[in-house]
Order: structure tokens, then sequence, then C-alpha cells
């Protein structure tokens, strides 16, 4: 089924996309949709599932090279332990954390920024140990940081009323009540950032597995941040904004589909000290691309592209897992002592043979979010009003994140450059938003930037040499009211036999923390289990 430009526009007016301005005339900008997989994914869908052809046998088998399935490798690698196969359907690992590249520089495909972790947070401190984003230590014993990975100025800025602004609230004519507001809000997360409970855990922490489970903080889950913000009377129109972008950036939601304990979480946890400003960004071209090549290359020869799990099946002392090898067109098999579920929990139902017939209730109340991300190769800056373009470009009135300048952490300031331009889609009803993002055609795609981006920068379409997009139909989970605290997340990372799962499902938010942390917890869970020793990272 093909979409109408009228079609296609009547869906987006609600997100404000009110005119789509076309190509440069006389010049035709090249460019495609690039991923994901989504036709050989759906044959899981379709029930596609032959019997392998062929059987190997392995320790472990981890499905999926997101984060969560590259970080249980590299636990399992860095505990001695190198019989495993890493098995990932699309054509190159990362999840949404994977990157590209192109002739003026390498890119994200999505996530493009770790916070500055806690220096409790040992597993993250030791991986960018491992990539050389810490120089040393102070005398504390903090891990100090790069000054090439460290965000560099300038970091943000808004685009507002046909100017750009430093930061990201809109601070130009805001009233008095707006900045009274803004101030209250700080405070009161301020104040969250500082909680302890009985046990001395911070109300708020990252990954959230070290936070607190106390009665007022799970309370929070059960109301969204909307009703939070309007139950202490912040009604201010740019306020709300700018807590609605928040959760739009990490959740791909909005006030009213995030928990306030998410929402709050996005800002509380972030506080490397209690009452010290939120944690500084670090970053790459590529943005966490650059951790998911190390990652995988930690793996190494034991990570199978192209590998499409169509079965999970429980047998007595062991897992058997069949794969599509997308190259060969073979189904082959695995022969596990144990297996770790690295894939969305969307895919639990389809692949695990034990529960196909009636999947468990429970994984049904978990709801993901459509994205579209597309790269934007310039062969120039464009023209600006105002502050300067920024590491972080946003735009007020618009549906989408904005847009991340690949070169910024290279210091190139002028020429050739790259914007990673992010658009969730917000609807409330997401099936109809996943099928509307696979549907709209690249022209249309092109023609929505062109005309969202063209409104802070007039003429960008003349510099604009190539398009590409990447759509992502099951981005991320959506921390909504009542699901972050909920029965049904709780028993989701249950393991079921010898299936272990590890996915930022199973804390409620996709964020590269939470996914590190749930792809170690079921490693070492495994090794437990398999009696190899090892020291803990988790504590």
């Amino acid at each position: 089924m093909s979409v109408s430009r009228r079609d296609l526009l009547k869906a987006l007016a609600g997100l404000g996309l009110a005119s789509c301005a076309g190509r440069p005339a006389g010049r035709a900008i090249e460019g495609s949709i690039v991923g994901g997989a989504h036709a050989l994914g759906h044959r899981i869908r379709d029930g596609y599932g032959p019997r392998p052809a062929r059987w190997e046998d392995v320790g472990v088998a981890i499905l999926g090279a997101g984060i969560a399935g590259l970080s249980a490798a590299w636990a399992l690698e860095r505990a001695g332990f190198r019989d495993f196969v890493v098995l990932e359907l699309e054509d190159g690992p990362g999840g949404t954390a994977r990157s590209g590249t192109g002739p003026v520089s390498p890119f994200p495909w999505g996530a493009h920024y770790v916070p500055v972790p806690a220096p409790t947070n040992r597993p993250l401190v030791a991986l960018l140990e491992e990539v050389e984003a810490v120089t040393g230590r102070d005398g504390r014993g903090r891990p100090l940081y790069a000054e090439s990975v460290l965000c560099r100025d300038p970091q943000e800025r808004v685009y507002f009323r046909g100017e750009w602004y430093e930061g990201l609230f809109p601070r130009m004519a805001a009233s008095r009540d707006d900045l009274a507001q803004l101030q209250a809000f700080e405070a009161e997360m301020r104040s969250w950032a500082r909680r302890r409970d009985r046990r001395g855990r911070r109300a708020f922490a990252i990954p959230r597995a070290r936070g607190s489970d106390a009665p007022e903080v799970r309370a929070l889950d059960r109301v969204s941040m909307a009703d939070y913000l309007s139950g202490r009377g912040w009604t201010s129109e740019r306020l709300r904004w700018f807590v609605e972008y928040a959760c739009r950036d990490d959740f791909g939601s909005t006030l009213a589909q995030t928990s306030a304990w998410a929402g709050i979480h996005y800002f509380a946890a972030r506080m490397e000290e209690p009452g010290e400003e939120p944690a500084e960004f670090l970053t790459w071209p590529e943005g966490n691309g650059r951790l998911v090549r190390h990652l995988a290359a930690t793996a190494g020869g034991r990570l199978r592209l192209g590998a499409l799990v169509t079965e999970v099946a429980s047998r007595k002392g062991s897992v058997e897992v069949a794969y599509l090898e997308a190259k060969s067109g073979r189904t082959l098999g695995l022969r596990a002592g144990h297996a770790i579920f690295a894939l969305p929990r969307f895919l639990v139902g389809p692949l695990l043979a034990a529960g196909r017939e009636a999947p468990p209730a429970h994984l049904r109340e978990t709801v993901y979010g459509s994205w579209m991300v597309a790269n934007l190769t310039l062969r120039d800056r464009p023209a600006s009003r105002g502050f300067p373009l920024s590491w972080d470009n946003v735009l007020y009135d618009s549906p989408s994140l904005g847009y991340v300048v690949a070169t910024h952490q290279a210091g190139r300031d002028y020429g050739p450059t790259v914007f990673t331009y992010y658009l969730p889609l917000v609807d409330d009803d997401v099936v109809r938003a996943r099928t509307r993002l696979l549907e709209t055609s690249w022209e249309e795609w092109s023609r929505l930037i062109l005309s969202d981006l063209g409104s802070a920068h007039p003429g960008l379409g003349d510099l604009v040499e190539r398009v590409d997009v990447y759509l992502w139909g099951h981005a991320m989970v959506r921390p909504r009211p009542g699901f972050c605290w909920s029965g049904a997340l709780a028993a989701s990372a249950r393991p079921r036999g010898r299936v272990h799962f590890a996915h930022t499902d199973l804390s409620g938010m996709a964020l590269f923390e939470e996914a590190q942390y749930w792809g170690i917890r079921a490693a070492e869970a495994v090794m437990r289990e398999r009696r190899h020793g090892f020291r803990s990272w988790l504590g």
C-alpha cells in the first residue's frame, strides 16, 4: 500500500508539518532508505521456520547484537569464558546504537551519547577506559575524561520565534512566571537527586537497579509526567515543552505517555553528585557506534551477522536455537548449554517454542514507539540567525528533535558536514504509526525533513547532497504510566530454564547503561550456573 502525500500530511497534521518543500529546482538530492531489515525480520511473524540443515554445539548462544547482547559477550570474554556465539539479524551490530560512515564523516543511526557515569558504575567506566576515553584519575580516584570525547562547546541551542538561542529552554521574552516555574521544577529535580532511602540508595540512579524501590518512589509510576506537572501548578507552556522534549528525546513519548517516575529519572539520575549540575555528555562523531565497534571487536569472529533467529526451544540440558543464514538461505542450528535472549520482548512469543501457542499475558504490556532517523550530507554549513551551530540543534515548534552535527566533536566548524535528524512518532496508536513509518517513501521523508529544517535554515536544500533514512519500527520501549514498576515488567526478566533475558525492555527505558547492565547480569547468571569463576561487575 502506498501512502499519498495528502494522506501523509493529514496523518502528520497534529505534528505541526503543514507543508513540504520539494527538492531544489534543477538539482537532484541522492539517498535512500538504508535500514532496517524489516522484510527479513517479518519472516518471524509470518511463521518462517524450517528445521536446521546442520547443528553446532556451543556453550552459550547470545541472541541479538544490540548493546545488551554485545555487553553479555564482553562480560563473558572478560571472565575468560569464550565458548559463545552471537547471532544478529542486521548486517551490522549495535541495534539502535549502530552507526554509518560516508565521505564527510562517520555518523550515528540512533543513540549518540552517554552521560559521564558515576564512578560506581564500574562496567561502564571500564568500557570507557578500554576505548581510551579515560585519561587518568583525580585525587579522589574518580575518572578523568579526554577532552576529545567530552562534548565540546557550543553544545545546545533552540530555534524559537525566528532565531537560535543558547540552551534548550527558550528564555527569550519568557515571563516571570515561566522562569519561576522553571526554577521550581529544577529545585524539585535536585531534591529528588539528593533523596536517599533507608538503605542509603539514591531515589534515582543509572542503571535503575542501583536506585530505590521505596513506596514513595514507586508511587510516581502511577501517574503521568503531564499530571505530575499539573499537580504542582506547573502550567507554563515553555516549561512543559522543555520537559516533554526530554521525554521525546530519551523515550520517544509525550508527557501524557510517560510515567512520572521515568520523567523524573531523566533529570534526577543524571546528576553525578546531589546538588551538582547534570553529568556532562561523552560523544563521538559516530555517536555510540564507537562503543559498538569496540564491543563487536571483543566478540570477534563469534559474531554472526545476517542471522535471523527463528526458534528457541528448551531441551533437557540444552537450548536449541534455529536461525536463518540470510546470505545462503540455509537454516542452521545451535545446541547451546545456555542462551541469552538479548532481543526485544515482543519476539519472545514468536520465538520461544514453549510459549508460542499461549504467550504469557505480561508480554502484551510492553509498548514500542517508532522512529525515523536521517543523515543529511551537506556540502557546506547553512545560514543561521542568532546563536551559532551547536552539537545539538532543536526546533521549538517541530515534531522532530532537531539534529546533531556529526563533525562537531571533530572540531570541524566549516565546510561539509553531516546532520543526524531524529523524528519520534508519538502517536497513541503505535501500530498505526509503525505502519505509516514503513509505508512512507524516501521522497516523502526527504520533503518532510527539508520542510522542517528549512524553517530555521532558508536555502538548506541547496546545500544538501544526500538524505539517507533509517526506519526503526520498534525503536524503544515506552515507559508509560504504571509500567516501570509493574508485575509485568518484573516477570519479563525471569529466566525460563536455561534461557536468560537481557534487553533495555527489562528496565522500561532504552538507555545504554540499562542495556549494558542487563547484558552483564545475564552473562553472570549463566556463568554461575555453569560454575565458571568470575569477579562480578555488578557487585
